[in-house]
């Protein structure tokens, strides 16, 4: 059976860009955790690898019961490495999302309870404890996220306070973005203190009568006039695609095993566009009819034409023609993605 995909369509038109939407202050940022973990209680999906058993006879030995890992035969237990991003500025007591994914034969762990679980950051250092009942994914019961599953127990060493200057760096590296953000912010402070040192990297000397803090929201929060950074937004749980309505998709062909997406530039005359005989493809139901230079969109039986560049709206109309599965929607969204065609932020949700 189909999923329903409900897709919105924002437009630039409705929340004004500012710096803060196409670009990141560096050392200001997210840092990865990962740990090793054990999922009980599941109802006869867990794994049977010998590593599981082994790591269930190391936890029941350290509560001093001794038992050969030949003899433990449970299938309610699933070995599992937890993932989780630890946010900049996190602070002792904070908690965060972690994923799970089972690394054994386990056919589910949706509903399993994870164990006390050490979360480590690349130096080896724990930052995070998780523990919490599962909740599996819709399409991957092997993989699964507990909300606010883990505590924060230590912070990582970096203030802000004293610093006496910041770097800027762009989401993409363009020349003339670089050279808007130092003139706006030069602009709103009335001095000369932002400077662009490549294509995509701004340094900004902080003035003495202000605050890093205070500095650093001042400038996030100025608007530009730019608009090279966009962002679809997949809640995988929900069956929402979240885009902006001017995302272009570039020619490209992407096959996979139900349907064949084709998106190419066509020859068509504007008589041949304004003539319905000559143009069959120009309407798809009731709520397809889009014009502005010809492109195709071709999803097998399915056809767009489009006079204007093909947008990921009107490929979501094609799709939704075809009545495609959600998953099927995010991997060829990924697809284009990897393959250059989509010139966007992709940003998963679960």
């Amino acid at each position: 059976m189909k999923k329903i995909i409900l897709i919105c369509i924002l437009t630039n038109l409705i929340y004004a860009q500012t710096i803060k939407d196409i670009s990141n202050i560096v050392g200001i940022r997210d840092n990865q955790l990962i740990g090793y973990g054990l999922v009980v209680g599941l109802a006869g999906t867990g794994d049977k690898s010998q590593f599981t058993m082994q790591s269930l006879q190391n936890l029941l030995r350290n509560s001093y019961i001794k038992i050969p890992a030949a003899s433990i035969k449970s299938k309610n237990v699933a070995t599992v490495m937890v993932t989780a991003i630890l946010p900049p500025f996190s602070r002792q007591g904070d908690k965060i999302k972690i994923e799970i994914s089972s690394i054994g034969d386990a056919k589910s762990i949706d509903k399993g309870k994870l164990l006390l679980t050490q979360l480590k950051g690349i130096d080896g250092q724990v930052y995070a404890i998780g523990q919490g009942k599962v909740i599996g994914t819709t399409d991957n019961p092997t993989t699964g996220y507990i909300y606010d599953g883990a505590n924060i127990e230590n912070e990582l060493d970096f203030a802000i306070k004293d610093e006496k200057n910041l770097t800027i760096s762009l989401i993409k590296q363009d020349a003339k973005n670089a050279s808007i953000v130092e003139k706006k912010i030069n602009e709103k402070f009335k001095l000369n203190i932002a400077q662009a040192i490549d294509t995509r990297t701004i340094q900004v000397n902080r003035p003495i009568n202000i605050s890093m803090v205070s500095f650093i929201a001042t400038i996030q929060d100025i608007q530009i006039d730019s608009n090279f950074r966009k962002k679809i937004i997949i809640d995988i749980s929900k069956g929402l695609i979240v885009a902006g309505a001017d995302i272009i998709v570039h020619p490209v062909t992407v096959t996979r095993k139900d349907f064949t997406l084709r998106i190419k530039n066509i020859k068509v005359t504007d008589d041949q566009w304004d003539n319905p005989a000559t143009n069959k493809g120009k309407d798809i139901g009731d709520d397809v009819r889009i014009g502005n230079k010809p492109v195709e969109i071709n999803l097998n039986n399915a056809l767009i034409n489009t006079k204007g560049l093909p947008t990921v709206s009107d490929l979501m109309r094609a799709m939704k023609v075809m009545k495609l599965d959600i998953q099927d929607i995010i991997e060829t969204i990924q697809t284009l993605k990897e393959l250059g065609a989509i010139e966007a932020q992709i940003e998963t949700v679960r």
